[in-house]
């Protein structure tokens, strides 16, 4: 483990670290909020993950999430959103694909499949290392995030209901394997096959396993990619069908942008620290 840098931050610690990962087969960086109660005990864990072209920086220092997570006594994770220097041919150059492109899966196709292992590293590897190198509770967790984030965050938790109490979504992707986003993606990581590909989708997951609780989503409706890549309305559907408690906020004049996220950061939060206890 090697500290990049820590600083005080809202009575707490704002860390921004690196380690190498055996999942993602290389160094990969992530970003830790400590709340000043995890100089006391071990604190409950929010998992934020950010969107296309992000890093661990992006909601760190624009979401304005430290504020009331330091009141509410939650540790804030935001993992890089894909490994890095991979060297492969195409992973670079696309702000759709590749690099800062992870879509939160493990690729099966070569090259991907030897570093972009997204999912084990984050449902699994990640915290891991947290729980045995700071004072969290990752048993006690809640996992939300941003456009491809927003459809990390939704997958993970209908993928592992057990393992999060809360999820909640900003304009996520919500239906991959249907928009030019996830479909460019998931042929390369997944192969040609969409069959492989219903385990990473939002739509079909929640239509094989609900989620123990009620699913939070805002969406702005001036989001320049509400039609053609996010489709909510799908989302709506699939949960209406199978049963899935749901919450979509739709908020006029608000587009995709952190000044959106950091508007309604506070909701997310809340949402979540009533599902851990707090």
């Amino acid at each position: 483990m090697e500290t990049l840098s820590e600083q005080r931050c809202h009575g707490g610690v704002q860390g921004f670290y690196r380690h190498d990962s055996r999942a993602c087969g290389g160094p990969m960086r992530f970003a830790l909020y400590l709340p000043p109660q995890s100089t006391q005990r071990p604190c409950p864990v929010l998992w934020f993950l950010a969107g296309l072209t992000c890093t661990e920086e992006t909601a760190t220092i624009k979401a304005g999430a430290q504020r009331l997570a330091a009141e509410l006594g939650l540790a804030l994770v935001m993992p890089d959103t894909s490994p890095r220097d991979t060297g492969f041919d195409g992973a670079t150059g696309d702000w759709e694909f590749g690099e800062g492109a992870g879509f939160y899966l493990d690729a099966t196709q070569a090259p991907w499949a030897a570093r972009f292992r997204m999912r084990s590293y984050v449902a699994e590897e990640l915290p891991a290392l947290l729980a045995a190198q700071f004072p969290v509770d990752t048993s006690r967790a809640g996992i939300f995030g941003h456009s491809m984030g927003g459809h990390g965050a939704l997958t993970l938790a209908l993928a592992y209901p057990q393992r999060y109490r809360a999820v909640s979504a900003f304009a996520p992707i919500v239906a991959p394997s249907r928009v030019p986003w996830g479909q460019k993606a998931f042929a390369r990581y997944l192969g040609d096959d969409p069959r492989a590909w219903s385990g990473y989708d939002a739509c079909a997951l929640v239509r094989q396993q609900t989620f123990p609780g009620t699913i939070l989503i805002d969406q702005g409706e001036a989001d320049r990619f509400l039609t053609e890549q996010l489709r909510p309305e799908l989302f709506e559907q699939a949960c209406a069908e199978a049963g899935q408690s749901l919450v979509l906020r739709r908020h006029p004049g608000y587009d995709h942008s952190y000044w959106f996220i950091s508007t309604f950061i506070n909701d997310h939060l809340r949402h979540h620290a009533k599902a851990l206890g707090l």
